[in-house]
């Protein structure tokens, strides 16, 4: 049966955590100057309807790594810029390549590409969910902190795909989630109903940092929002990443932004520069989880 990866939960948490290993390994093996071609001449289409820095270079560098090799494809380039059904798209190009990447806006587009691809399809991030990321921000953590099974997370600022991850990471994962959001940017009751037994929304962005082992943020106003900037400066204005919240954090907290960041907005530049912001770790470590998500989907 082909295997999909369009969220977190395609996985099971066995299955995640030895990702995660793998990702390790994959990692530490590059560090040596070990040549690794467990990919040898698959090909990945990677379908951007959204722009991208670290999802372009991690998947296209990544399959180079493995001996494979990646095709990008913009609506520009491809006939599903002048309207053919994803339907048709998906049956013909899984006919010609091992694996599908797509960055999206409409999670629906991925589940409809997974619907008729005969290959493995990964979401490389859409409105609802952004999974690889976690898979990143998960091994991040393994290699400073240890597993994250029973820590507590804080979860600052918009209840956006990545906020959606992340209550789907604390159920494979099994970390307590404390949501600030500011009322009416609520995550999708449809994800976070199914985990509140370990996930909560607290409105006072001091009291969710409370003591937590981990603290993460995202950009208030996401791709294809830029028209409520303006609008959600004022929403999020006490809901910044700053020193004083860091401060109520456990002492041997961590901060992770998927990045880019707006510093001075959602995050201080003194915070996403500290000795405890592992950001570029985090932007790194795309590369080697995904990589590890490739084997495992493509061989």
């Amino acid at each position: 049966m082909t295997r999909h990866f369009l969220t977190l939960l395609d996985l099971t948490s066995d299955e995640l955590r030895s990702l995660i290993r793998r990702a390790h390994e994959l990692k530490r093996g590059r560090q040596r100057g070990e040549i690794n071609e467990s990919l040898r001449h698959k090909v990945l289409g990677m379908i951007f309807e959204k722009s991208s820095t670290r999802t372009r270079v991690s998947f296209e560098a990544g399959m180079t790594q493995l001996g494979g090799a990646a095709m990008f494809l913009s609506p520009n380039d491809t006939q599903l810029g002048r309207g053919e059904p994803v339907e048709d798209t998906a049956r013909v190009l899984s006919r010609m390549v091992d694996g599908i990447m797509i960055r999206t806006f409409a999670h629906e587009t991925v589940e409809t590409f997974a619907e008729y691809s005969t290959v493995p399809v990964i979401n490389g991030l859409t409105d609802l969910v952004h999974p690889c990321q976690l898979l990143a921000d998960m091994q991040t953590y393994f290699e400073h902190r240890g597993d994250i099974q029973g820590r507590t997370v804080a979860w600052i600022g918009d209840g956006n795909n990545m906020c959606h991850s992340y209550i789907n990471a604390a159920r494979r994962f099994d970390f307590r989630l404390r949501i600030a959001c500011p009322e009416g940017y609520d995550p999708d009751p449809a994800i976070l109903d199914p985990a509140t037994d370990r996930c909560e929304i607290v409105r006072d962005p001091m009291a969710a940092a409370e003591g937590v082992d981990l603290v993460v943020t995202d950009v208030w106003a996401s791709m294809g929002q830029e028209e409520e900037q303006k609008q959600r400066e004022a929403a999020f204005a006490g809901y910044q990443v700053t020193p004083e919240l860091m401060a109520r954090a456990d002492e041997k907290a961590l901060f992770m932004h998927c990045l880019p960041a707006h510093r001075g907005e959602e995050v201080a530049a003194e915070v996403i520069d500290a000795p405890d912001s592992v950001v570029w770790d985090e932007a790194e470590n795309r590369l080697h989880a995904q990589k590890a998500l490739l084997e495992f989907l493509l061989r």
